[in-house]
């Protein structure tokens, strides 16, 4: 499924990422500044047709990856915003379609405890608590959400 679609009133779109978009969105990310592995997966995750993007007057604005490897199910791995496009709606939006996109009737999503912007994002977007892993970062476990979609 391919959820291209307009952001009502603010002009932007949501898109499957091209590889042409992928150095504006490293531009941005800070973590793979210092992890150059986050760009070779970000490189496979859009030849792969698994990373959506915002995008506005041909700027990306944010980006989010959706695989269907966790447990055969919808899982975001990641969503990103630009810094100077934070708490405007992008991720909701990337959020949005992903749920959109997402081939199986259940879609995960994960963070750590100590991130609480994201926790208040996942809970702004619908994802109840499904479960915890512990021992993937030291002293603060990976919370796991679900929602249902389709």
């Amino acid at each position: 499924m391919n959820p291209q679609t307009a952001a009502p009133a603010t002009g932007r779109l949501i898109r499957e990422a091209r590889a042409e978009d992928v150095p504006a969105m490293l531009g941005f990310d800070a973590y793979a500044d210092a992890h150059p592995e986050r760009g070779q997966a970000l490189h496979r995750a859009v030849e792969q047709g698994q990373c959506w993007v915002e995008v506005e007057s041909s700027r990306v604005l944010g980006y989010l990856l959706l695989n269907h490897d966790f447990f055969d199910q919808g899982f975001v791995s990641l969503v990103v915003v630009a810094p100077d496009q934070q708490r405007r709606g992008v991720a909701l939006r990337l959020l949005a379609a992903a749920q959109q996109a997402c081939r199986t009737t259940k879609l995960f999503i994960s963070t750590n405890r100590s991130n609480q912007a994201a926790r208040g994002l996942i809970a702004k977007a619908g994802f109840v608590p499904s479960g915890v892993v512990e021992n993937l970062d030291h002293d603060d476990p990976e919370l796991i959400y679900f929602k249902p979609v389709g």
